[in-house]
């Protein structure tokens, strides 16, 4: 009989492997109704929807393995980070969703939701003080007007799979919708800035690095104090405190 293996849990949501099957448990069935209709949108490799109780949503597994991970040095070639940035090209250049997407959508949102933040961050000790001003400093760059564009929201390093230089599946999808899409592609690199020139090589159009710096910065900020509530540890080496730190 296969084990069961708890991929992650918190009080939003768990994931658990049985086998070459994903169970992914969630309250909020809004998320997963984002998360399954882009499968059916999207012309990039995802997994296939087995089955669906709520609050249970059942997913095949998808060949090969993880692009990396935080905080680990990524052991990809820079054709597999190339070819993950030609993924994400193809997503992007996609038909718009119809829904609007989860998280903030518009600058002056992004800016009231991380001031607020930042406030409770030095307030409640989280971040030293000068950590934080710098970092808010440095995030402004992406506190600007975008063109919408199909993201994935989420795009972590984990959420990729890759097999030798070729991509097989891009995963975890409860984010999506319309976003800016340097969003994407500096949570991809995020920790990994070595390989942000082998994302940009595939993702196939000059970007503006500064506003991917500046959304390392952002991101760490908005998760910093969500991981600690949830049982994750972003002081780790590598990961969002030493993102932030990297900028002083």
């Amino acid at each position: 009989m296969d084990e069961v293996e708890v991929v992650v849990a918190h009080s939003e949501r768990a994931t658990l492997r049985v086998g070459d099957v994903f169970l992914k448990v969630d309250a909020d069935q809004a998320r997963i109704d984002v998360e399954v209709e882009p499968m059916a949108l999207v012309p990039v490799p995802t997994p296939k929807v087995l089955w669906r109780k709520p609050p249970v949503l059942a997913i095949a597994t998808v060949p090969g393995t993880v692009l990396g991970r935080l905080g680990e040095p990524s052991t990809a070639s820079s054709a597999a980070w190339a070819a993950a940035g030609a993924a994400i090209r193809k997503l992007h250049d996609a038909p718009l969703p119809p829904w609007p997407g989860r998280r903030r959508r518009s600058p002056d949102e992004l800016a009231a939701e991380l001031d607020g933040e930042c406030e409770l961050l030095v307030t409640s000790g989280v971040l030293p003080a000068d950590l934080v001003t710098r970092n808010r400093q440095v995030a402004e760059a992406a506190i600007r007007p975008w063109t919408p564009v199909f993201t994935h929201g989420d795009l972590q390093i984990e959420h990729v799979l890759v097999d030798g230089d070729e991509v097989t599946g891009i995963i975890d999808r409860s984010e999506a919708g319309r976003g800016d899409a340097l969003f994407d592609l500096a949570t991809l690199t995020l920790g990994h800035e070595g390989h942000l020139d082998d994302v940009i090589a595939g993702y196939g159009t000059d970007v503006d690095r500064d506003v991917i710096r500046a959304w390392w910065s952002l991101r760490s900020l908005l998760g910093v104090r969500w991981l600690v509530e949830h049982g994750f540890d972003p002081s780790a080496p590598g990961c969002e405190v030493d993102v932030l730190r990297s900028r002083m």
